[in-house]
């Protein structure tokens, strides 16, 4: 009999996780930027809540996100240390927004590929502050709970992470504008019309790839609209005619998914200002683009 009740309590516990599991997978993800390592965070989570006695528990939400919000935390600060090792240029791995759309219930600007590279420039204090209050609208008091730190001491990293994200980005444009330039974007690498491609690039347009150490890629950032056309398009003939192209939702934006016999070889996308593209973001790491498989 007690058996039965310990089985029925754990039920119990899981419904309560499942539950709330989408909002705890979207802070360690935006924490982390690696689907692996928020799941970790996820399940290390779940273990805490199973050995718990949640009967002393009044608030298991509130629990739940703390447990995950300060796993996380720790996790960034590890991670940092990883990717100062890291094999070339590390960019954040993408979610397929469109198989998983529970992501999206959030605020989705944060979850931007172009956002979570700029937010690895901050303390993981000063992102975990900007991830409970942007993406999930906790107020300042109750982050202060959730990571340990007084409301005050909140605020400031609050404030510190939104001056720096501020310093670093131009102004978005809009998802009709940013649609309308990626497909433009698309139009120019099939057809190799490098004139094209240069005239939807800001002047200053970047372009950052990651393989990993499995795939060949630039091992700095290539800067200039001249110079990023000009690798877009070497990418492009480097796969050769078999290469096929498409759009897809990566991580709530439009994507170019770049695939060979079925198997993707590279996800791509763009950060746009009103001076056109200034940011192009190329995921080749393999393991990287498990999700994007057909």
């Amino acid at each position: 009999m007690a058996g039965r009740g310990h089985e029925e309590t754990l039920i119990d516990a899981l419904e309560v996780f499942d539950a709330v599991r989408p909002r705890l997978f979207g802070i360690a993800y935006r924490m982390l930027g690696s689907v692996t390592e928020a799941e970790d965070v996820v399940q290390d989570a779940w273990l805490r809540w199973q050995q718990t006695d949640r009967r002393q528990v009044r608030d298991p939400i509130g629990f739940l996100v703390t447990a995950t919000a300060r796993l996380a935390l720790n996790a960034a600060t590890s991670a940092r240390v990883r990717r100062e090792r890291y094999p070339g240029l590390w960019l954040p791995e993408p979610v397929d927004t469109s198989a998983d759309p529970t992501l999206l219930a959030e605020r989705n600007e944060s979850l931007e590929l172009a956002v979570l590279l700029l937010l690895e420039r901050l303390t993981p204090a000063e992102r975990a502050v900007y991830v409970l209050r942007e993406a999930f609208d906790y107020p300042f008091r109750r982050i202060g709970e959730v990571l340990g730190i007084g409301e005050a001491h909140a605020r400031q990293l609050g404030r510190r992470a939104r001056t720096h994200l501020a310093q670093e980005r131009h102004d978005p444009v809009g998802r009709t504008d940013h649609g309308r330039l990626l497909q433009a974007f698309l139009a120019a690498a099939r057809s190799g019309d490098l004139g094209q491609l240069e005239e939807l690039l800001a002047e200053t347009a970047t372009s950052h790839a990651d393989g990993g150490g499995a795939v060949r890629a630039a091992p700095a950032p290539i800067v200039g609209r001249d110079n990023v056309a000009r690798y877009i398009l070497g990418l492009v003939r480097k796969y050769g005619d078999d290469l096929s192209l498409e759009i897809v939702e990566a991580n709530g934006q439009a994507a170019i998914l770049a695939s060979r016999a079925g198997t993707a070889v590279a996800l791509l996308t763009v950060d746009a200002s009103p001076e056109g593209i200034e940011r192009v973001l190329i995921v080749l790491n393999p393991e990287k683009l498990a999700q994007f498989r057909r």
